[in-house]
């Protein structure tokens, strides 16, 4: 995470409000030679601050989660390049403007019992945002097939202990500066959600 303080002001709440409405993050995991990484959708409770999700079994990263680990999932958000003739402003460099956030703490198997209820918590977590298509349960599923589905997948649960996030936005530049170059970002950005990351910058977290 960038350690500028100035991109650091996000409070807890904010940065798990942001992982919690992008459902979708990067889960690493210690390992020999180097670290295990996966791609996972995941329900997050902001109130018990915990995070449930699944893995196939066959992934490489479940036999090292026999027993509880300390892992990391992060979380990124809109990104792009900002170019320094965007600023309208002398002496300022290229850089990367982007929103990511970390969430740390340990990781454990549930018991195998509990997969529909992660299972069912996920699915709802993202049918119910799109309303007013009718929301999609697993009762859908004939039993033999979602018998056979639920047996290759494996529920875990995250204690969330550390939480950070960087909302690199240009917090750093003149307010003139940051408003012209999220309108460029808008118009020509290199990266994702631009649009969204310019009104970022726009209106960066205080809080």
């Amino acid at each position: 995470m960038h350690p500028n303080p100035v991109f650091r002001k996000a409070t807890d709440c904010v940065n798990l409000e942001f992982a919690a409405e992008r459902g979708f993050g990067t889960l690493a995991v210690n390992a020999d030679p180097a670290p295990l990484l996966t791609h996972i959708p995941f329900v997050l409770d902001q109130d018990t601050r915990t995070v449930d999700l699944h893995l196939v079994r066959s992934n490489p990263i479940v036999p090292i989660l026999k027993s509880p680990q300390n892992v990391v999932i992060s979380v990124t958000g809109p990104d792009s390049y900002v170019s320094p003739d965007w600023y309208n402003a002398p002496n300022l460099v290229p850089t990367w403007n982007y929103v990511a956030v970390h969430l740390r703490g340990t990781l454990t198997r549930l018991p195998q019992a509990q997969l529909a209820t992660v299972l069912n918590r996920l699915s709802e977590n993202f049918e119910t945002r799109l309303l007013p298509k009718p929301v999609w349960t697993s009762d859908k599923v004939d039993p033999e097939s979602l018998a056979k589905m639920m047996r290759i997948l494996v529920p875990f649960r995250l204690e969330i202990s550390n939480i950070q996030g960087t909302w690199k936005l240009g917090q750093n530049k003149p307010t003139a500066a940051r408003s012209s170059s999220a309108s460029a970002v808008s118009a020509d950005g290199i990266g994702q959600e631009t649009t969204a990351l310019a009104n970022l910058m726009r209106n960066p977290p205080t809080t």
